[in-house]
């Protein structure tokens, strides 16, 4: 069992919200630490009427650790993540650094649960934007095996950090003023503006975080023929990224199929009623854990295509709880099953 647990970047939002859903999902430990940069060393924290003093990340940290949940930086990850493993400890990481190594799953529960079995000490969670894009493909795939995918994101500043989310506040205010704001995580203001570039130029035209999808996914499915063209923007939205997805299948699917393998599949929730104005938008998924589906219609380009509206909470889904939820089948696939 995985009863000794350490949160790495435990003070940041991504990690608060892992210690809100640990807590609420009574996580089982005998012991928990919370590690975050020398800066926040000391700092306490309540947690299962409890207060814990958090201490700085460094490599005695992981001595008697079972189980590690880490949101950081790519650099942050590189770093420390062969520290936890070397002293015996299984890493959950939600960077990006490890996403793509060979030897390391990249699983979502809901999506590849048996790639849990194929770890060596590390277990990658997905970016946000492909997390949700997967788990809506997943129940589509196994029906009718998909061979093309079209999607254009249109992600919330919560998504580049705090950081981001201070941009589109004060830039809005100082946009309704006529002033100017000094924008920190964008390179262009995001009040009531779009970007249609998130991450940097990676090949072909494409940005950093369009490739994470496609390779991402590509790897998730187990199947580099699997064609993936997005376009990802950054929208004045401050949490729930939003995505227009066109999926191409080998078998047709109606859209009353569809709509019945969206409405079975764990952790989807199908939201469409375009007639009464029922369809997922961000205010309404905001703090949930599901990915929400509507707007579920034949594509009109393509014989086989099938058109929807995705929206999900980036930092929730997109990763504070996918991560969460990977622990906690790491702990079901550790516990024997019951005596008839």
């Amino acid at each position: 069992m995985y009863e000794h647990v350490a949160l790495v970047g435990a003070t940041g939002a991504v990690g608060k919200l892992v210690r809100e859903l640990l807590e609420k999902r009574n996580f089982p430990f005998e012991s928990i630490k919370f590690v975050a940069s020398p800066r926040s060393a000391g700092q306490e924290i309540a947690f299962k009427g409890q207060t814990h003093r958090v201490v700085a990340l460094e490599p005695t940290v992981f001595d008697d650790v079972d189980l590690v949940i880490a949101s950081t930086p790519d650099d942050v990850a590189a770093k420390f993540v062969p520290w936890a493993v070397e002293r015996g400890a299984l890493v959950i990481d939600e960077s990006g650094f490890h996403r793509m190594m060979p030897d390391v799953p990249l699983v979502i529960p809901e999506v590849n649960p048996d790639a849990v079995d194929q770890h060596r000490g590390i277990i990658a969670s997905p970016n946000c934007s492909t997390t949700q894009m997967v788990v809506a493909m997943k129940p589509i795939h196994d029906a009718a095996k998909i061979c093309r995918v079209v999607v254009n994101t249109y992600q919330a500043t919560s998504g580049a950090g705090v950081a981001g989310e201070e941009d589109l506040e004060q830039g809005s205010r100082a946009s309704l003023r006529g002033e100017t704001w000094d924008y920190k995580a964008f390179s262009h203001p995001i009040a009531f503006n779009l970007i249609p570039q998130i991450g940097s130029h990676k090949e072909a035209g494409y940005t950093s975080e369009e490739m994470k999808m496609v390779w991402e996914t590509q790897k998730i499915f187990n199947d580099d023929t699997l064609k993936i063209s997005p376009t990802c923007v950054r929208v004045p939205v401050t949490n729930c990224h939003s995505e227009c997805i066109l999926l191409e299948t080998e078998q047709k699917l109606t859209v009353a199929e569809a709509r019945s393998l969206f409405a079975e599949a764990e952790g989807v929730v199908v939201l469409d009623d375009l007639e009464s104005q029922s369809y997922p938008m961000p205010q309404s998924c905001s703090g949930r854990d599901e990915v929400f589906i509507g707007r579920i219609r034949e594509d009109l380009s393509c014989e086989n295509g099938l058109s929807f509206w995705c929206v999900s909470d980036n930092l929730r889904k997109g990763a504070a709880t996918n991560a969460v939820q990977i622990a906690e089948l790491l702990v079901k696939r550790q516990t024997p099953a019951c005596e008839p």
